[in-house]
């Protein structure tokens, strides 16, 4: 038996195949989220490689198996180095290994910086569909202007969301000009009311949804009375919201033992009280329907970013690419290795 081709697929294949299938993908993240509540998955902690130089460096290792319709196995490791964007690169870049579940060979190497921004851009989306009970939101407040916020915005365009108003916050306040002028120029948003704020906390208010998308690796919001009006926060820098915030919240997560470690504002809370007990289920509960939203309560889903949705999107992206033609074939990749 000749071990299996090896893949390699490119940003620019990866990124065209995601592009105006951005609905497909929601589902594709959802299905996975299903396989994954239902026990037919395997996903460790990730491991965090730090550097005693660089603080605000890091490169993390998700390695992750999921059943299913998917059987797949995998490991993403993307690097984190916030330094990158003062020498005109992107904080984070990443590869995606695919592995065969019957015979162990991997079959696929895929640049995975957009595959990790899409997946966590589509299970924003789909939290915040599931806790809102709509694709409507009157205002959209948005803190971190980078990356990940645009591919959650492409998200919620391409899903049709019906979005009156955005405020946008970010340390550099041309980075959210810059934002707001790609929202405006937006096929269906000329009418939206785009605001760039002076302050964080400007972002909230009068927002019904809330996009936390920094670097932040300390909570720097602090004020409880930001979720007065209940609205539904997204917060997936996971580090940006204060013990007292997380309190006075419904929250939600997509695995809890993943989401309550590394100083996350979960971990922080727990350290607090002692206990879990704040934290009121995952995704996969509300997809489910074993638990609700209350509707007059603010709702905080932190996710921390599961390895199975990496392997899920990265195989619908490889199976679209290999189907097309594209993509670098190698099959000598492993002639010559030992038995």
């Amino acid at each position: 038996m000749a071990p299996p081709l090896m893949t390699v697929i490119g940003a620019g294949d990866i990124a065209a195949e995601i592009d105006r299938h951005r609905p497909e993908l929601t589902e594709v993240v959802r299905a996975a989220y299903l396989v994954h509540d239902a026990g037919d998955s395997s996903n460790p902690h990730s491991s965090f490689l730090r550097f005693p130089h660089r603080d605000r460096s890091r490169i993390i290792s998700l390695p992750a198996y999921l059943g299913g319709e998917f059987e797949v196995a995998g490991n993403k490791w993307i690097a984190s180095f916030p330094d990158n964007t003062r020498r005109g690169l992107p904080r984070a870049s990443a590869t995606l290994i695919l592995n065969d579940c019957a015979t162990g060979y991997p079959f696929a190497c895929l640049e995975s910086s957009i595959v990790s921004a899409t997946r966590t851009a589509a299970s924003a989306v789909l939290g915040a569909q599931t806790l809102l009970g709509t694709r409507r939101a009157r205002r959209v407040g948005i803190v971190g202007t980078g990356l990940i916020a645009r591919h959650v915005w492409r998200f919620l365009r391409e899903l049709g969301w019906e979005i009156g108003g955005f405020r946008l916050f970010d340390l550099d306040p041309a980075a959210a000009d810059r934002f707001g002028a790609a929202i405006g120029s937006a096929a269906g948003a000329a009418d939206a009311e785009i605001v760039v704020a002076d302050r964080v906390e400007d972002a909230f208010t009068d927002c019904d949804l809330v996009l936390l998308t920094t670097v932040a690796g300390e909570p720097h919001v602090h004020d409880p009375c930001l979720l007065a009006h209940h609205p539904v926060v997204l917060h997936l820098s996971l580090r940006d919201l204060a013990p007292e915030l997380i309190l006075a919240a419904q929250n939600f997560t997509d695995d809890v033992d993943h989401a309550v470690r590394e100083r996350t504002s979960l971990h922080l809370t727990e350290q607090r009280t002692g206990n879990r007990d704040f934290i009121d289920g995952t995704l996969g509960d509300l997809l489910r329907g074993r638990r609700r939203r209350d509707p007059g309560r603010p709702a905080v889903f932190s996710p921390f970013g599961l390895g199975v949705l990496d392997l899920a999107v990265g195989q619908w992206v490889h199976d679209r690419v290999v189907a097309a033609g594209r993509g670098h074939r190698e099959s000598g990749f492993f002639t010559g290795a030992e038995d």
